[in-house]
């Protein structure tokens, strides 16, 4: 089974809310798409689910053109970040309502929804109504639901976003495992580059109506195709600075320059864009090739184990992941050391150039 987005659009209102998108998912995996708030996630899924229509392009399912097909006659699942569950059955009721309209015998159901509900940690609730339960509950229960459905496409709509941490922990290790057997194609959405990783699979990154690139999770954050990717995959975005190569360095702000290595001896003398996460910003020489940039510091948040730094490098925002709680002077300046090797290159145009060595050799 595949699902195939071929040049699909969509227009409200004369705005653009997706661009032309052509994307292949295949049957049996777990794929992510991952995009800040409003960059077009449930615009996307809405056209693959066939609840609207595209302006242009078509919707195929096994080849077959299913574009103007009505979402009941498809055989699709979806679940909201508002769960959706019915307030005057029961969770058993509520899981089993899809079967029922299918018309599977009461045996086969009792077995899918125990199963189910089983997986979801609900057993002891099936007997309850879903406002008797709590919010994780609930949408635990709208899980249960897509599961039993046995739907060639399952879409999940930020299905997480609204429980408290440690049941979104539990469920993003439990979910690929409990839908990986069905065969099934699932799109999962989120802003969180960390949950994309967490759900392995396949990501298609996302950006004001635009699918960047897609491809296997893990390569897709080491070797992101151009400056707008490596933003979306990077939680806080990535931090970016002009450099030039001249000669044999590649000179940053500051003074500072960096020897060629590896693919960087190809580079062309010109200016380019150099990317680095926030993580592998850090306030203590750790390498001996280390750069040292001097910065003001803005703002710190402190997360328990880790420091957020917000930095003001020569008028450009730069933010930092550092290990351990730190007691920084704000609106002092600060030195910041960054490991060559963990830096992108990227042309002006914001296209990849040269991934960073660490990425190359993951």
């Amino acid at each position: 089974m595949t699902l195939t987005l071929d040049g699909v659009t969509k227009v409200v209102n004369g705005q653009t809310h997706i661009h032309p998108t052509t994307l292949t998912l295949q049957n049996g995996t777990m794929n992510v798409l991952l995009g800040p708030t409003l960059s077009g996630k449930t615009s996307l899924m809405r056209l693959m689910a066939g609840l609207d229509v595209p302006q242009s392009g078509r919707v195929l399912w096994n080849g077959e053109d299913v574009t103007r097909q009505r979402v009941q006659d498809r055989k699709v699942a979806m679940v909201y970040q508002q769960f959706i569950n019915y307030p005057s059955m029961t969770v058993y009721e509520n899981i089993a309502s899809p079967m029922r309209l299918l018309g599977k015998s009461r045996d086969e159901i009792d077995r899918a929804v125990r199963k189910s509900a089983e997986l979801m940690k609900l057993t002891p609730l099936l007997d309850r109504k879903p406002l008797e339960l709590s919010g994780g509950q609930q949408q635990r229960c709208a899980l249960a639901r897509a599961l039993v459905k046995n739907a060639g496409l399952v879409l999940l709509d930020e299905p997480l976003a609204n429980l408290d941490y440690k049941l979104r922990e539990e469920l993003r290790v439990e979910i690929p495992k409990i839908f990986e057997e069905s065969g099934s194609i699932f799109l999962y959405a989120t802003t969180e580059p960390e949950e994309a990783l967490l759900l392995g699979g396949n990501t298609a990154t996302l950006w004001e109506g635009r699918v960047t690139q897609f491809g296997p999770t893990p390569e897709v954050y080491r070797q992101p195709v151009d400056a707008t990717t490596a933003r979306v995959f990077s939680d806080p975005p990535m931090n970016f600075m002009q450099v030039s190569k001249t000669g044999g360095k590649l000179m940053f702000g500051d003074g500072q320059s960096s020897p060629l290595t590896g693919k960087l001896r190809d580079l062309a003398d010109g200016r380019y864009v150099a990317g680095f996460r926030p993580n592998h910003v850090e306030l203590e020489k750790h390498t001996a090739d280390a750069m040292v940039f001097t910065a003001t510091l803005d703002v710190t948040e402190i997360t328990g184990s880790e420091t957020y730094v917000h930095l003001d490098h020569n008028g450009v925002r730069w933010v930092g992941l550092v290990h351990g709680v730190r007691n920084l002077p704000l609106g002092k300046e600060i030195k910041a050391y960054l490991d060559p090797a963990h830096v992108y290159i990227f042309g002006e145009d914001g296209a990849l150039v040269v991934p960073a060595a660490y990425a190359l050799a993951a």
